[in-house]
């Protein structure tokens, strides 16, 4: 290829994967960003919400962890319905469930209300994150994939922040008609979810082959690229069932080092606002600005960590050495206590755990593809997110046991660590050197 054929090329490249970018990659952000509020402003509602409802730490974080739970049951048949209706349908039909769910945890009224609403949020929003990193591999190639991940999980700790300012702020609307504030948390934080399915539909596009947003040759580009990539996966080994694609060991590999990973981020997530107001006498507005900080800190990390684990083409250090550092981050701040030293300790903690997902997620798709992707991405996601039930529930019962949450941090420290050596024994080369496809 000469030297101008290359440069054109590369011109078509860059070209098109902006247009891509830009028309997919806002939308995506947007619409976990409103998830991630819903599935975890509970964290800022029990401020108000335990206290009027006599919740125990115990069973908040019961109520907490049991999201994981519906999300588990359901997480593998919804990524596998995205693929028969599409993305655009069924990720707009998840969005206004979960919204319609968030919306109704204003009405508990109790433990087993609690319960229960938490479970059918969990119901609500299973297939969305995995079919989210399913459409992804649609759209961007293998070389895009860390920086693609690291930009949708910019949503995580910058909707925690959000959450924080925001929580903080409704919080305040307490008593206004007559409404506690929690209640009114619950409500306008779950609206943005139901609007954006309506976006959803008129924007995101099923696939490539699709897109008239896009110039045939751009089109015939993008397709040729991803065909190409799935020809050589597909290549390297026979077809497999779904139920072998579900023993797969590689596949429980990785759900058992993101279900660790998990249930240190959740421990935190739901308990920062509660370790917070434990520092000092803050008003909830104060919590959640403080609450912002570890978040926004995270942020910034978990984006270096991305374009380092892109720009080196290496996942497996980058994934271990990040656990390590949410490790040291979490056992500073259990040693530090009830002190605002804790916050900078938890910053750390923060920077490894969001740190550590734009490096974990590109593996599973490098040995998936087809159905068998959908099905494998999707358990990974489920088993992982089971730590999401047992970080908060853990940490709730020992704080109700000890009077602190020292000894609820150094659990989430041991997760850590677990995550990280799983990784360094099971994570030996590339995955993508042997593959699991689905049956044409």
């Amino acid at each position: 290829m000469s030297l101008d054929q290359r440069l054109e090329a590369s011109t078509l490249e860059q070209r098109t994967m902006a247009k891509v970018s830009w028309r997919l990659l806002p939308l995506i952000v947007v619409i976990y960003f409103v998830a991630y509020i819903d599935r975890t402003n509970v964290g800022f509602a029990a401020l108000g919400m335990n206290r009027e409802l006599g919740f125990t730490s115990y069973i908040y974080g019961w109520g907490a962890g049991i999201f994981f739970l519906g999300y588990f049951l359901f997480e593998v048949p919804s990524n596998i319905a995205l693929t028969k209706f599409g993305a655009r349908k069924w990720i707009a039909r998840i969005m206004i469930s979960w919204g319609i769910v968030a919306a109704a945890m204003a009405f508990t009224a109790g433990p087993v209300s609690f319960l229960v609403l938490r479970f059918l949020l969990g119901v609500a929003e299973a297939g969305f994150f995995p079919g989210v990193i399913l459409y992804l591999t649609f759209w961007f190639p293998t070389k895009y994939r860390a920086r693609v991940i690291a930009t949708l999980f910019l949503a995580v700790p910058g909707s925690n922040a959000v959450t924080a300012v925001l929580s903080g702020a409704l919080l305040k609307l307490d008593g206004t008609f007559g409404i506690a504030g929690w209640k009114w948390l619950f409500v306008l934080e779950a609206l943005p979810a139901i609007a954006l399915a309506f976006v959803v539909i008129a924007v995101m596009t099923d696939s490539p082959a699709v897109a008239r947003w896009l110039k045939s040759e751009e089109r015939e580009w993008l397709e040729s690229e991803l065909g190409k990539e799935q020809r050589a996966i597909e290549s390297s080994q026979g077809t497999k069932s779904l139920m072998q694609t579900l023993s797969d060991r590689r596949v429980l590999v990785l759900s058992l080092i993101y279900m660790t990973i998990v249930t240190a981020t959740y421990g935190i997530t739901f308990f920062l606002p509660l370790i917070v107001k434990g520092m000092g006498n803050l008003t909830d507005l104060e919590t959640g600005l403080v609450t912002a900080v570890p978040y926004v800190i995270g942020t910034i990390g978990m984006v270096l960590w991305s374009f380092s684990s892109d720009r080196r083409r290496e996942r497996r250090w980058h994934f271990i050495i990040a656990c390590i550092v949410a490790a040291i981050g979490l056992i500073a701040a259990g040693r530090l206590g009830n002190s605002f030293w804790a916050i900078a300790a938890m910053s750390v903690a923060t920077i490894g755990l969001y740190g550590s997902k734009p490096a974990f997620w590109p593996l599973p798709s490098e040995f998936l593809s087809g159905t068998a992707a959908a099905a494998g991405i999707a358990l990974v996601n489920a088993v992982g997110n089971l730590g999401g039930f047992a970080g908060p529930y853990v940490v709730g019962w020992l704080k109700d046991a000890s009077g602190t949450y020292e000894s609820g941090l150094y659990f989430l420290a041991a997760c850590a660590v677990a995550s990280g050596v799983i990784a360094f024994f099971a994570v030996h080369r590339p995955a993508s050197s042997t593959v699991v496809r689905s049956p044409a």
